[in-house]
C-alpha cells in the first residue's frame, strides 16, 4: 500500500511524535521512511539587518536539520526500517510539497493549534494537509 513515507521533520515534539508514527507504519507496509528537513529562508536571516552574520546563521541552521535528520534515520534502522534523509532550504510547506510528490503518504506533526494562534502563527502542516496530492496523516504530541 505504502512504498515510500515521507516525514518532513524540524525536531519539535509534534514532529517527533510523527517519527514514531511513521516507522511504526514502515514496518507494517515494509516502506522506505525519507525523512526531510527545510532550512527556512525566512530563518536563515534573510530579512535580518546587515550585521548579522547570515551565512553563520544559515550553516547553523543547517547543522541542526542535518542533525535532526540523521537521529531520525538512526531511529528508523534501528528498528529495521529503511530510511534516507535530505536538508532543503526553502519556503517548507513548498519544499515539502516537492518532496511529497514521490511518496505515498506523508505523516507530520502539529500543534493543535486552533482560532487566532493559528491564524497569527500559520500552519505548515495546514498548508500541506490542503495542497498535498498524497494522503497526509497528522500527529500531536503527547500533552
Amino acid at each position: 500500500m505504502y512504498r515510500t513515507i515521507l516525514l518532513p521533520t524540524d525536531g519539535n515534539p509534534p514532529a517527533r511524535a510523527a517519527l514514531d508514527r511513521a516507522i511504526e507504519l514502515a514496518q507494517t507496509y515494509d516502506a522506505t521512511l525519507r525523512v526531510v528537513s527545510v532550512v527556512n529562508l525566512g530563518d536563515a536571516g534573510i530579512l535580518s539587518p546587515e550585521t548579522v552574520p547570515v551565512d553563520g546563521v544559515r550553516q547553523s541552521l543547517r547543522g541542526r536539520a542535518e542533525q535532526i535528520v540523521g537521529d531520525a534515520v538512526e531511529r528508523a534502522r534501528e528498528a529495521g526500517v529503511r530510511a534516507e534523509s535530505e536538508v532543503v532550504v526553502g519556503v517548507p510547506h513548498v519544499e515539502i510539497l516537492d518532496a511529497a510528490e514521490d511518496a505515498d503518504l506523508v505523516v507530520m506533526g502539529t500543534h493543535g493549534r486552533s482560532g487566532l494562534k493559528r491564524a497569527l502563527i500559520g500552519s505548515v502542516t495546514e498548508r500541506v494537509v490542503r495542497r498535498c496530492d498524497a494522503p497526509v496523516l497528522t500527529v500531536r504530541a503527547e500533552e
